[in-house]
C-alpha cells in the first residue's frame, strides 16, 4: 500500500533531532539542579563577586579623596571663649560676695536726721573686736584682751565723701578721742558712741556732729584687716622713721617694706612712738596712707590678675567685712574706684580741724567750712585741711 501523503498545502513538520552536548561544551538540564563540589565540600560560587559600580564619571575614587581637614578656632573665636569665660567667673564672684558679706542694720532714720545732700558719704569703721581670733592669733597680732580694751571701740572712724561732680573725694579722718554728743548719753568720746549702741548709734552720732547724711556704712575688725593684707602677701610701704610703740611693743624698721598683717596692723594702730609725736592725730594720718596703698594694691593688675593673690583676697574678704543691709557690692566697687587717687594725690585726705594736739576738741569755725563744703560738693579749702 502505497504511503500516504499530507494533505496539499501543508508542508510537514520534521521533529528537530536533540543531541546530548557534549562534555565541556554548552549547558546541561542538569546544571540547574546539581552544583559541582569543592574539594572540602564547600559550595563554589556560581561566578565571580559582583564588582562595586564605579563612582560618576569626573568624581575620584575614595582613596583618591584629599582628607578631610579640621575646622581651626579663629582668634575673633578663641577671644570670645575667653571673654564670656571671664564674664561667667566676674558674674559667680559677684553673687558670692552679695550674699556672703556680713550685714548690719547701722543706718536707721530718725527724727531730725540730715536730709541727702549732694554727693554720697560713707562711715568706715575700724574696730578693735576681737571676734572669730584665738588667743594665738590676738598673741601674734598684739591686739591686747577684749577685758583690757573695755568692750568693742573703734579704733578708726572715718568719712569717705564721693562727690556727684568733678571736685574730688574726700577722705576725713575723725580722732576717736573727740568729745561729741551722743544721742541719749551726753558727751563723750565718738569711739565710746560704738562700745554703747554699735553702728546705729555712731552713725548717728557722727551724724550729729557733722551734719552729713551717712549713706553707706563698712567696718573691719582687727582679724580681717590682717587676714586681707596677707591675703594680698603685704602692702608696699615707706617708712621714714623707726617705729616702735611703747605700749603694745610692735617694732618696725624705717625703709620701703612689704608689711604683714601683724606689722601693719601695728603700723595703723600705733600712737605711742617717738615716730608718732602728735599722737592720734599721726595715728590717722599714716591710716589714711595705708588705706591708700592698701585700695592700690587691691586694685593692681598683679592682684587681681593672680590667683595665688585674688583667690585668698575672695574668700577672706566676707568674713572681713561688714556692711549696711542697704549696701551691696556696687556700692563697695565705686567706694574703692573713687578711693584709689589717695596715693597719688587724687583724694583729698584730712583729718577734721581741732583746736589742741590732744584732738579732743574740733574748731567750730574750720570744722564748718569743711562740712560745708561736702555738703555742696565743692573744693575743700586750704586753711581746713590737717595733715
Amino acid at each position: 500500500m502505497p504511503p500516504q501523503r499530507p494533505p496539499s498545502g501543508r508542508p510537514r513538520r520534521h521533529q528537530p533531532a536533540q543531541m546530548m552536548p557534549l562534555p565541556g561544551r554548552g549547558s546541561s538540564p542538569y546544571d540547574e539542579r546539581t552544583r559541582p563540589m569543592g574539594p572540602r565540600g564547600d559550595e563554589r560560587p556560581a561566578g565571580p563577586p559582583p564588582r562595586r559600580p564605579g563612582p560618576p564619571p569626573g568624581r575620584p575614587m575614595d582613596d583618591a579623596r584629599p582628607p578631610r581637614r579640621r575646622k581651626r578656632w579663629g582668634f575673633g573665636k578663641v577671644l570670645l571663649t575667653l571673654l564670656t569665660v571671664f564674664v561667667v567667673f566676674l558674674a559667680g564672684v559677684w553673687v558670692y560676695l552679695e550674699f556672703s558679706i556680713n550685714r548690719v542694720d547701722a543706718l536707721a532714720d530718725y527724727s531730725g536726721r540730715p536730709v541727702a545732700a549732694e554727693g554720697t558719704n560713707w562711715l568706715i569703721v575700724g574696730s578693735d573686736s576681737r571676734d572669730g581670733l584665738t588667743p594665738e592669733e590676738q598673741e601674734k597680732l598684739v591686739t591686747g584682751s577684749g577685758n583690757e580694751a573695755g568692750g568693742k571701740r573703734t579704733d578708726t572712724i572715718m568719712v569717705a565723701h564721693v562727690p556727684a561732680n568733678s571736685t574730688k573725694p574726700t577722705l576725713l579722718s575723725l580722732p576717736r578721742d573727740s568729745q561729741v554728743a551722743i544721742p541719749g548719753h551726753g558727751k563723750n568720746k565718738i569711739n565710746s558712741a560704738f562700745a554703747i549702741g554699735g553702728p546705729t548709734l555712731l552713725a548717728q552720732t557722727v551724724e550729729g556732729a557733722t551734719g552729713l547724711r551717712i549713706d553707706h556704712y563698712a567696718e573691719i575688725g582687727f582679724g580681717g584687716f590682717a587676714k586681707i593684707v596677707d591675703a594680698i602677701g603685704g602692702v608696699h610701704m615707706c617708712v621714714e622713721k623707726p617705729m616702735e610703740d611703747t605700749m603694745t611693743g610692735i617694732k618696725i624698721e624705717p625703709g620701703c617694706q612689704d608689711l604683714q598683717g601683724p606689722q601693719a596692723l601695728g603700723f595703723v594702730r600705733m600712737r605711742h612712738s617717738a615716730a608718732t609725736p602728735r599722737s592720734d592725730l599721726d595715728r590717722v594720718a599714716n591710716q589714711r596712707k595705708f588705706i591708700g596703698a592698701l585700695v592700690s594694691e587691691i586694685g593692681s593688675p598683679g592682684t587681681l590678675l593672680n590667683p595665688f593673690s585674688l583667690f585668698p583676697l575672695l574668700s577672706t574678704a566676707p568674713d572681713a567685712l561688714t556692711m549696711d543691709t542697704g549696701d551691696h557690692v556696687h556700692n563697695l566697687v565705686g567706694l574703692a574706684l573713687a578711693m584709689r587717687g589717695i596715693s597719688s594725690g587724687g583724694v583729698v585726705t584730712t583729718t577734721v580741724p581741732v583746736t589742741s594736739g590732744s584732738a579732743e576738741n574740733w574748731d567750730k569755725t574750720k570744722s564748718k567750712l569743711l562740712f560745708d563744703a561736702l555738703k555742696n560738693d565743692t573744693e575743700v579749702p586750704d586753711s581746713v585741711i590737717l595733715s
